[in-house]
């Protein structure tokens, strides 16, 4: 039987060059992204809206993930120049794409959610320790 090794690979191992296919899978959506264009998903909606709608999300985090969303391009956001200044946020056709992969996430999600519970469960049993090992194909 082979020697088990212990190894830690840096998080570098994972970044893929600018410009790459690969580039948009390395970043990963926050917490709250697929919650807000779920609410986008019927009609456009304005800040506060969201806010209140969103149970639990700050108003910097909002910000921040609008955005994110708005600089990909899967939103669109319209002041209107009006006192207070109104500010509308709706997605872009591409946004209506992100959606249906959101779909797709949640539908997998509830169909697998008992199979990542019980992952998680194994995971957290083994304590803040567990290391990745991988057997050597030397030995």
């Amino acid at each position: 039987m082979g020697k088990t090794t212990t190894q830690r690979l840096p998080m570098s191992s994972f970044v893929h060059s600018p410009g790459t296919p690969d580039e948009m899978l390395v970043v990963r959506p926050g917490k709250w992204t697929l919650i807000v264009i779920h609410r986008l998903r019927r009609d456009k909606r304005r800040f506060n809206e969201l806010r209140r709608e969103i149970e639990g999300i700050t108003q910097k985090t909002l910000t921040s993930t609008l955005r994110e969303l708005e600089r990909d391009g899967f939103i669109s956001r319209t002041l209107f120049p009006t006192i207070p200044p109104r500010v509308d946020y709706e997605l872009t056709e591409l946004g209506h794409h992100l959606l249906d992969m959101a779909d797709m996430w949640q539908a997998f999600a509830v169909q697998h959610r008992d199979s990542v519970e019980a992952a998680r469960q194994r995971f957290d049993a083994m304590g803040e320790g567990a290391v990745i090992r991988l057997l050597s194909s030397h030995d």
